[in-house]
């Protein structure tokens, strides 16, 4: 697996290039802001047209990323459906997929602010949770430490290697993690909002391919 490898706290975390974190010690999968059925959003408020395939390759790359790894957890970092309604609007083929994931593994929604409530499937609902050290949250809290959280969908673009990617970003303290969704834009880390969150020595993982580590240009 062409992973990169990080440690937050005294966790060992390999960065995947599909956006998704792993914590092999843990057996724990963990992704953000998937915004499924964000096409269902679009249509139903803007009236906006959308192929609707984005749910079904969300949904594939976490398969593959689940046996990839053998996780028996998974956090979804908040953002998991685009509105409170758009959980309604899956088909039973992608709830099914959802259960079929679910089976056999401890699977925990985080809530966020696109899908503040419970949806109507498996596993349990929590504000944030605390696992082998770490806090995982939706949104990071200035002044945390050991912190794994999303929301700000950071992307980065190396000189000259093209356009930018989604990307993982992290110091001593804290990593957010990049948009898991097939219908997802982006903030760039290097952004003032997103790059005060980090001190000095904060890095860069740009997903795709191959991981790709790089520091952060300072503030």
């Amino acid at each position: 697996m062409n992973a990169c490898s990080f440690t937050l706290g005294t966790a060992r975390l390999c960065a995947l290039p599909s956006g998704a974190l792993f914590d092999a010690a843990e057996g724990l999968l963990c992704v953000s802001d998937l915004h499924l059925a964000k096409s269902d959003r679009v249509a139903r408020r803007q009236g906006i047209m959308l192929p609707p395939y984005e749910t079904v390759e969300t949904l594939d790359r976490l398969a593959s990323d689940l046996t990839a790894t053998g996780a028996r957890r998974v956090i979804c970092l908040g953002d998991s459906f685009d509105d409170p309604a758009a959980a309604d609007s899956l088909t039973g083929a992608e709830r099914d997929t959802i259960l079929r994931l679910q089976a056999g593994r401890d699977w925990i929604w985080i809530a966020g602010n696109h899908d503040p409530g419970p949806v109507d499937l498996g596993g349990s609902h929590r504000a944030e949770v605390i696992i082998g050290g770490l806090t995982y949250r939706h949104e990071t809290l200035a002044g945390s430490t050991n912190e794994v959280s999303g929301h700000y969908h950071p992307k980065f673009a190396l000189p000259g290697a093209g356009r930018a990617r989604p990307c993982f970003v992290f110091d001593a303290a804290r990593v957010i993690l990049p948009a898991y969704g097939a219908y997802t834009g982006g903030l760039s880390a290097a952004a003032p909002a997103l790059r005060h969150r980090f001190g000095p020595k904060a890095f860069v993982i740009l997903t795709g391919r191959c991981a790709i580590l790089a520091p952060l240009p300072g503030v």
